[in-house]
């Protein structure tokens, strides 16, 4: 088997649809298992993946294991050489799959590769990014990695037509080399939400795997699915995968002056956006309750649940 492909879904019935149309679209001459983990949806998708794509290995968990767990159920049963792990709110184009088997079979030193994403307009996505140090947060809060020139962060002034050697790539289309998974492990189920994918590239670098972005065209990635749901709980989790990331490869301090400085970038946010709906800005005041509704929650964002090696 040359590759298996992985879908994490939860409630995301028309967009699971699209989704798996353009990977079995895409296959080509490729030998590809697709697996799809089902975290306890509660719409359609179960009946709609049984009816309209028999050919799927369907795997029901009865409930939702978050997307570190959901992916392990399916990496434990994964049979190819190469795995990829795909959002349900993306749509592969061409001939991606092919090409990027091909190139993984070129290159035996590179254990996870990311292709080239797009954003639903057509404008590149930043699916790749350095490591997110304390320094590159704290400049993300203080609002200067909005110069893409000092962006070193998630790299924005890069435009992605080169190859490159990364530090992280996203979950939402990433190809990962069997053998480089048999050495490394698993996701670390500890992170529910965000920061697993960082977690797992952060140890492939540390076993000597490289990562690469190589500009193979292309992928769409709408960001539409189910962390879409999630509402303010979506920063609220953001803060607590970071931190549980830094807690877990800096020690207690690491993760204490991240929490301190995503906190900082919260309640700032917060105090801007009401200042700005105080003064008429319409487009001002749904920004306020978000950032609002998301200080009010950030004492549960503190990790509790120890994180693995």
């Amino acid at each position: 088997m040359d590759l298996s492909v992985v879908i994490v879904n939860w409630n995301t019935e028309d967009l699971l649809r699209d989704c798996l149309r353009s990977v079995f679209a895409g296959l080509g001459p490729v030998q590809a298992e697709v697996i799809v983990v089902d975290n306890a949806s509660s719409d359609g998708s179960v009946a709609m993946v049984r009816a309209e794509f028999p050919g799927v290995q369907l795997i029901e968990t009865g409930r939702n294991l978050g997307f570190a767990g959901g992916n392990n159920v399916a990496l434990r049963i994964a049979t190819g050489r190469h795995v990829m792990l795909l959002n349900t709110d993306t749509l592969v184009h061409g001939d991606v799959l092919p090409r990027a088997v091909a190139w993984m079979d070129a290159h035996p030193q590179v254990g996870v590769m990311g292709p080239r994403v797009l954003n639903a307009d057509g404008t590149v996505q930043p699916s790749s990014s350095a490591f997110p140090s304390l320094t590159h947060l704290a400049m993300q809060t203080l609002g200067l990695t909005r110069i893409r020139r000092l962006d070193r962060y998630r790299m924005t002034g890069w435009d992605r037509t080169t190859e490159a050697r990364v530090e992280v790539i996203s979950g939402a289309a990433m190809f990962v080399r069997r053998a480089a998974m048999d050495e490394v492990g698993l996701l670390d189920e500890a992170f529910f939400f965000y920061g697993e994918e960082t977690d797992w590239c952060h140890r492939f670098a540390r076993a000597g795997w490289e990562l690469r972005f190589v500009p193979i065209p292309e992928i769409t990635h709408f960001g539409g699915g189910a962390a879409h749901r999630l509402n303010h709980r979506r920063d609220v989790l953001m803060t607590q995968g970071t931190t549980r990331l830094h807690r877990k490869h800096g020690g207690l301090a690491a993760g204490i002056a991240c929490f301190a400085i995503l906190a900082a970038h919260n309640a700032s946010r917060a105090v801007l956006w009401t200042a700005l709906a105080l003064m008429g800005n319409r487009g001002a005041r749904a920004r306020a309750r978000h950032f609002r509704a998301v200080v009010a929650d950030l004492p549960s964002a503190w990790p509790t649940r120890e994180a693995r090696a």
